[in-house]
């Protein structure tokens, strides 16, 4: 037997449903090396999360996980239930940090599908709307976002792969 898994990735425009959430797994345990080798791509040297010294002195008594990469893991956590059919990432907003994430916390996601409309001047593709939320081991809120994303309908995609 033959299994496709392609077609699994992502959903067309009219496989969404506005109220829909998805529970994304598995989860992500953020390690030392995921963070200093995050920090020193994005070149983000805040001492908080790379110097173990200084942030014990802090108020949280150790070395937070750089905001950008709970954000960063949570969008690529999503991508294979939301968007992993889409055309373009068209808008990020309203990305609030409810509470620090720490090295050895584990992420989990779950998405709701907000809004969802056909282009207005391509009919072979549609807008989605949803928001992130994502939450540690302990099932607290750290993090929510909103995005939007173009995809295809299922006709579109497949005119589009002629």
């Amino acid at each position: 037997m033959e299994y496709d898994f392609r077609e699994r990735f992502g959903r067309y425009l009219e496989e969404f449903e506005i109220g829909d959430i998805y529970k994304h797994w598995p989860g992500k345990t953020i390690n030392e090396h995921d963070n200093d080798l995050f920090c020193l791509l994005t070149m983000n040297h805040m001492p908080l999360h790379i110097d173990k010294n200084y942030a014990e002195q802090s108020q949280h008594g150790q070395r937070l996980v750089v905001g950008l990469l709970v954000l960063s893991i949570a969008v690529g956590m999503s991508v294979v239930d939301t968007s992993g059919k889409a055309v373009a990432a068209l808008d990020y907003e309203e990305v609030k940090h409810h509470k620090p994430t720490f090295i050895g916390d584990t992420i989990y996601a779950r998405t709701t599908v907000l809004e969802k409309r056909a282009s207005a001047s391509r009919p072979d593709r549609g807008i989605v709307k949803v928001e992130t939320v994502v939450t540690n081991q302990r099932d607290e809120e750290v993090m929510s976002l909103k995005r939007s994303f173009m995809v295809y309908t299922r006709e579109g995609a497949a005119k589009a792969a002629k």
